[in-house]
């Protein structure tokens, strides 16, 4: 629940700003210079992270809109682009690394859309794509924003009138209402982060029940959608195996494995500097404390044989119900890939292709043919 709203002066005039104040209703707001009051005014809170996440900071993105995903040379990466329409979260998840990335820890939404779209145009009418995967969901959630802002229904039509770039809006919420009735062409995925029910209970809190998020799935199925899910992160925790297992069978009971686009596996991973704040903000929490070796991206990682296990149960599972959908990993090594999935991405063409490979499939984008 947002309690108090800042606009930077530079957008005061803005009718964005405007008309998401209007949907705010009685909140209150300040006009302010720059973020560097929001950082004085957190500072004082107790937790300033979970006060970050009641701020509204409207301003503008001053850099590119498009980004590309913050990977690492050491794992094999996807080639993920990012759509850059605000930052950080107003659920909070144990283990969500944007509560040691942002500073001030704030949401921040971006409204000088006219130059976001302006930048879709030029990539989507260039005379060459230099890639097909884009989505909004690496420093947010994707869906967060639609009370205030009702952006998605403008991405997923404008995504909807061409063919050669997939929008992905990936989620942990369940109200899935603004995208009735949209003309999305299937060029908009629709994806949920998934975990056992005990995991999103203890880890996830203000967050969408594991059965509402796979009701909203079956919803956008219905109304055409493609769909991915997003198992990451995997957390290993007694009983794991028995709800994992569940939840698999839960999701192919509710939605169709021949609509689904891909899958992504990623096991608990952070970064040293977030474990005290989990600490400290999730007391009860036990996460941080298996059995860890820092990965050489410099992050802590499950020792490689319980990831491989963990691996290797997930996909058989998922294989049990669902033997045709793409499956992959994020930010994983080679030994992984060809340990557990019998591939090494690089040897095919890579990654980056392997999902556009997917999304060619499933929701008809074309793949130039000098890419080749």
């Amino acid at each position: 629940m947002i309690s108090k709203l800042y606009i930077d002066e530079a957008v005061r005039e803005s009718p964005l700003v405007e008309r998401i104040q209007s949907r705010l209703g009685d909140i209150r707001a300040e006009v302010v210079s720059g973020s560097n009051q929001l950082e004085q005014v957190l500072e004082k809170a107790d937790d300033p992270i979970g006060r970050g996440k009641q701020v509204l900071f409207l301003t503008e993105n001053r850099g590119s809109f498009i980004k590309k995903c913050p990977g690492t040379k050491s794992y094999t990466c996807c080639g993920y682009q990012i759509l850059h329409i605000g930052t950080y979260c107003t659920m909070d998840c144990s283990y969500c690394i944007l509560q040691a990335y942002f500073h001030p820890p704030v949401l921040q939404f971006f409204v000088n859309q006219e130059r976001l779209f302006g930048e879709l145009d030029e990539l989507l009418t260039g005379e060459v794509v230099p890639f097909h995967r884009i989505g909004t969901g690496e420093f947010t959630d994707s869906l967060i924003w639609e009370p205030w802002t009702g952006l998605s229904k403008e991405l997923v039509a404008q995504f909807g009138r061409q063919d050669r770039v997939v929008l992905e809006l990936k989620t942990k919420t369940a109200d899935v209402s603004n995208l009735r009735g949209l003309s999305h062409n299937r060029k908009t995925i629709m994806a949920w982060s998934v975990n056992p029910a005990k995991v999103i209970r203890e880890e996830e809190r203000r967050t969408a029940s594991i059965d509402a998020r796979l009701r909203a799935a079956a919803q956008c199925e219905r109304w055409g959608y493609p769909l991915a899910f997003h198992f990451d992160p995997l957390i290993l925790y007694e009983g794991w195996e028995g709800d994992y297992q569940r939840l698999i069978a839960d999701i192919f009971r509710t939605v169709s494995p021949e609509n689904v686009v891909w899958i992504s596996l990623g096991s608990f991973r952070f970064m040293p500097s977030l474990k005290p704040i989990i600490q400290q903000r999730f007391p009860r929490s036990r996460i941080v404390y298996g059995e860890f070796i820092k990965g050489l991206d410099g992050k802590m990682r499950y020792f490689k044989p319980l990831r491989l296990k963990l691996y290797r149960k997930i996909v058989n599972w998922i294989r049990e119900v669902a033997p045709q959908v793409g499956i992959y990993f994020c930010m994983e090594d080679e030994v992984v890939w060809n340990e557990v999935l019998g591939v090494v991405p690089e040897r095919v063409g890579g990654l980056p292709r392997m999902l556009d490979a997917w999304a060619a499939r499933h929701c008809g984008i074309k793949i130039e043919q000098e890419e080749g």
